[in-house]
């Protein structure tokens, strides 16, 4: 059985940069991922093709309505969606291959599949196969990232009621197009299609959007977004019994919107109401308890979730460790002198 100095499971921002770096400390390393490519959400299915959908969006939009206002006169521009999908698939590519190659650059196992613990020093590894092996390790690091959560009654099929994953990937421009959530994420893709020629309304619980931004900020940007003629609704109670799902006209490929006793059709509604931590239960098919019981040690992280302390947290280890950005944090210096004996590591 291959043993490991340290092992990583999740191969997004925090947990190759993690990996990476663990190796170049001398550390013999390995990472888990069960996506199939490197790089997260983050890179796979979040910032990078996001905004690669924006940018194609804008150029596409500015094609239409303001190059003759400065001068350049061409023909009347056409939507050629697929290729515009298949630009933004070949950035991603380009992207993830690219971290692959640093893992062999810098001596990274990279191993694919789903972890999960077996012992306080054993992980096994499913793959796309059901093919399992285990492997040893003495220390780890979970960074298993986040997914969309949804509404009460709202099933995200990926098909009609879609996620930001699957917003990034219709095949046609709605005619019409609902976003469940004024965030950045809800407001990203909701501009994305706006400009391909969707109608969009957004529909947002707050009073004002982009909630954790400065409100100055946030109040300019919806006079932007408005004079886009994206619909923005505020002040709207999502609750299951004023939101709904119509199964009947799903099958219509339409989806019907109850809010406030006001009715909605749309080709497609994104759910873009928040993200959620996959934490431990999704990858290792265990419990925090049986974490603990297998006498599996970590270290508490001030800040971070109360039910978490038990579990090394990449995010912290990246930013107090490896990049050097934050105070000092005691307990980590000491959990990495162990890892790394002889070795000084300054936060």
């Amino acid at each position: 059985m291959e043993e490991f100095d340290f092992l990583v499971i999740g191969g997004g921002p925090g947990g190759y940069v993690g990996a990476i770096r663990a190796a170049q400390l001398g550390l013999k390393t390995a990472c888990i991922e069960s996506r199939g490519t490197l790089g997260g959400t983050c890179l796979n299915v979040g910032c990078i093709p996001s905004k690669a959908l924006l940018h194609s969006s804008d150029l596409y939009k500015k094609a239409k309505t303001e190059f003759k206002n400065i001068g350049i006169n061409i023909n009347e521009p056409s939507l050629d969606l697929a290729k515009m999908m298949s630009h933004k698939s070949k950035g991603v590519e380009g992207l993830t291959k690219g971290i692959e190659f640093l893992f062999k650059k810098n001596k990274v196992t990279y191993i694919k599949g789903f972890g999960s613990f077996k012992d306080k020093n054993t992980i096994l590894v499913t793959d796309a196969s059901n093919n399992q092996k285990d492997y040893k390790f003495k220390n780890a690091i979970i960074a298993t990232g986040s997914v969309p959560i949804s509404l009460p009654n709202i099933e995200i099929d990926e098909k009609i009621v879609v996620s930001s994953t699957g917003a990034l990937n219709l095949t046609s421009v709605p005619k019409k197009l609902v976003v469940i959530g004024a965030g950045y994420i809800g407001l990203e893709m909701g501009s994305v299609w706006l400009r391909l020629g969707s109608e969009v309304q957004v529909v947002e619980y707050l009073d004002y959007i982009t909630p954790g931004m400065d409100r100055e900020v946030s109040d300019a940007f919806l006079k932007i977004l408005q004079k886009q003629l994206m619909q923005i609704k505020k002040k709207e109670v999502l609750l299951k019994e004023i939101i709904k799902i119509l199964d009947d006209n799903k099958a219509k490929d339409i989806v019907t919107i109850d809010l406030a006793n006001k009715s909605s059709i749309a080709d497609y509604m994104i759910v873009a109401s928040g993200t959620s931590s996959r934490h431990i239960q999704s990858v290792s098919e265990n419990t925090i308890e049986e974490l603990k019981k297998m006498g599996i040690k970590g270290c508490k992280v001030e800040g971070r979730d109360s039910d978490n302390w038990k579990l090394i947290d990449a995010i912290d280890i990246i930013v107090h460790i490896f990049h050097h950005e934050q105070r000092k944090n005691y307990e980590l210096e000491k959990m990495w002198a162990d890892i790394i004996p002889n070795q000084k590591i300054s936060v």
